[in-house]
């Protein structure tokens, strides 16, 4: 694998990756600094990307395109997953009159790949594309309750597990005991952890082997209603739509 393994490539990757939402312009610094990539080649991978049309320069800061959109949706018109469950959302959002989204699971993130949304219920504005830390967010702790014990564990060690809210858990050991949890009772409920006044519910997605390929929730405000009433209201909808979808999953 070592011979076919492009590092300039991967390089280049990794620049791109560091653009983000609290990060949307970048110095050759920045970059540096962000992806652990000495400045010369983080200058060289930075021109690249202008060259080509994905980053703008302004001769200090870096600052990425639309022409980058097109690497998402790329993965989102190959995939039928977006197309499958996006009907079925909106169904779930009329029915429930709250936000529902699915998203899969990326390293040590989820990404969002579909939502519906009737009402804004985070301050940050979460659609296809967006991405969450996975040991903080309802779907994220249910997708890694899907993989083996060493696993889940080897991907929260290697992400910074900083608390966003004084409820956040961020001891492994205590979020390793929360994924147990979740494989036995089937669903993973979220109080206040990624934003006050956010708590969800979240169920797996299989394909029709059984396999889990996605996972889909339910948030609300925590005012309105309480996380120790989420599964009462809405574990049997996400089921039945989990159900659903089972036998059209790939």
């Amino acid at each position: 694998m070592e011979k076919n393994f492009v590092g300039g490539f991967a390089k280049g990757l990794r620049v791109l990756e560091a653009f983000g939402e609290t990060s949307p312009r970048l110095s050759i610094s920045d970059a540096s600094r962000l992806t652990g990539l000495d400045r010369a080649t983080a200058r060289r991978c930075l021109l690249t990307l202008a060259e080509l049309g994905y980053a703008d320069y302004d001769g200090k800061f870096f600052a990425l395109t639309p022409r980058v959109l097109r690497l998402g949706h790329a993965y989102l018109s190959a995939t039928p997953l977006p197309q499958i469950v996006q009907p079925h959302l909106d169904r779930l959002c009329r029915e429930v009159e709250q936000s529902a989204s699915v998203s899969v699971l990326d390293g040590a993130d989820v990404v969002y790949v579909a939502r519906a949304s009737q009402r804004r219920v985070m301050s940050i504005n979460l659609v296809p594309g967006s991405r969450l830390p996975a040991y903080c967010a309802s779907m994220g702790r249910v997708l890694l309750a899907a993989l083996p014990d060493e696993d889940a564990r080897r991907r929260m060690e290697e992400t910074d597990r900083h608390a966003f809210t004084s409820h956040t858990r961020t001891g492994l050991e205590e979020l390793m005991e929360e994924l147990a949890k979740i494989r036995r009772e089937g669903f993973a409920i979220i109080d206040q952890e990624l934003e006050l006044g956010l708590c969800s519910i979240a169920v797996p997605l299989r394909n029709a082997h059984g396999q889990v390929v996605a996972a889909v929730n339910i948030g609300a405000p925590a005012a309105q209603i309480p996380a120790n009433q989420l599964a009462d209201r809405f574990l049997r909808p996400l089921l039945d739509i989990a159900d659903t979808l089972q036998p059209i999953l790939r």
